[in-house]
């Protein structure tokens, strides 16, 4: 049985520094712990800072690699199927207590379909980002719930094979420069991620620091800055909140950025869900699923 803790050494904790974006070094030390009890606290597990089967497999289904279409894919690029919203709360967890109500939404509803720790963030998404009707909360949680795979993950991985990073990212690996940035989560997000969306070079490290975050990824140093600006929050030199703390916060604040609350209020048809993915995918990648979502959440919430 896996069983990781202060004082752990070898291969499985250097996979689980890698997936926390840690130094890895493969010894389970006070850094360590301490991440891990952060990301515990966040999820609402027992933030013991001790990695047994239960924390292990969340933090493995929550931080995925994408692809560049944005579906789920492991290290060497390959797609994979994870959970679903509706899977519901592991019963080995400790789940949060239900917000019932807020502005007349019957939150409990949700419950099941949501994690608990999700329900209890929406009534500061209602009051920050007036997501605060039946029909906006489903187009919204519909959309968090695909593009989180069931709002399980919060932070992009990296952690690239180099057939994976020639397959998804090709063009920013020529030749086989892939062979240098294989497995190695910084240096790849710093090149593919580097001199766009206000980050700096390579040099830099931005594209990683900056890598993507929340249920809907937030990705790139201005999109962090302007949130942060938004909350009243420094999130430059403290990132991993995104995803700690702030994941359904940011996936609003993208929401709200992109005025998508007007496209919700047209109603609950398949044009309109269309036409929000649009928004968030830049295509209709995964349009049958964010549609289940949103009738599903919808029924509950009208």
């Amino acid at each position: 049985m896996l069983l990781l803790k202060l004082g752990s050494q070898g291969d499985d904790v250097k996979t689980l520094q890698a997936k926390l974006g840690l130094t890895v070094d493969g010894a389970f030390g006070p850094n360590t712990e301490t991440a891990v009890k952060a990301w515990q606290g966040a999820h609402n597990l027992t933030a013991d800072g001790i990695v047994g089967p239960a924390t292990w497999s969340k933090i493995s289904a929550e931080i995925a690699a994408r692809d560049e279409n944005g579906d789920f894919v492991d290290d060497d690029g390959n797609p994979i199927d994870l959970p679903s919203a509706d899977d519901g709360v592991d019963a080995d967890e400790t789940a949060a207590p239900a917000v019932t109500s807020t502005t007349g939404l019957a939150l409990d509803k949700l419950k099941g379909k949501v994690p608990d720790a999700v329900i209890a963030q929406i009534p500061e998404v209602v009051q920050k980002f007036d997501i605060n009707s039946a029909l906006r909360l489903a187009h919204f949680l519909a959309q968090c719930g695909h593009e989180s795979a069931g709002f399980k993950a919060t932070s992009e991985n990296l952690n690239y094979s180099a057939d994976g990073l020639k397959k998804i990212f090709g063009k920013y690996f020529p030749g086989d420069l892939a062979d240098s940035y294989a497995r190695q989560p910084a240096k790849i997000g710093a090149r593919v991620y580097a001199n766009r969306m206000g980050n700096g070079d390579e040099a830099s490290g931005e594209g990683y620091i900056y890598r993507g975050r929340g249920y809907i990824q937030l990705t790139g140093k201005s999109n962090y800055t302007q949130f942060g600006s938004a909350i009243g929050t420094d999130l430059l030199s403290q990132p991993d909140r995104v995803a700690s703390e702030f994941a359904l916060l940011s996936a609003a604040w993208f929401w709200n950025s992109r005025n998508l609350n007007q496209l919700a209020d047209g109603g609950a048809g398949t044009d309109v869900i269309t036409a929000i993915t649009k928004k968030v995918n830049g295509g209709t990648i995964g349009l049958d699923d964010r549609t289940s979502h949103f009738k599903s959440y919808y029924a509950l919430l009208s």
